[in-house]
């Protein structure tokens, strides 16, 4: 434990800092998620609805620092690809 001050703070931000970067992540494999489901039902046009939503949730997470750059492009490839694929 902790038993400077600044520390004590720095845990506490880190907490913090932590529960928002884990409902971000949450909700960037929820939106992933719904894009696959509408591809895999073959309602092509909410798919393309919902891979559009997805990416600009990955774009949003890397100017909030939660994600690395290289690492949404990365995923929103592979959720683009994915889809791509499912839709024929």
């Amino acid at each position: 434990m902790a038993n400077i001050k600044s520390q004590e703070k720095r845990n506490r931000q880190n907490e913090v800092r932590r529960q928002r970067n884990k409902a971000v992540r949450s909700e960037l494999k929820t939106r992933s998620k719904h894009a696959v489901a509408a591809a895999e039902a073959g309602d092509s046009a909410q798919a393309e609805a919902l891979l559009q939503e997805a990416q600009r949730s990955f774009d949003q997470a890397v100017s909030k620092g939660v994600l690395h750059k290289s690492t949404a492009s990365r995923r929103k490839s592979r959720l683009t690809a994915q889809v791509r694929s499912l839709l024929g």
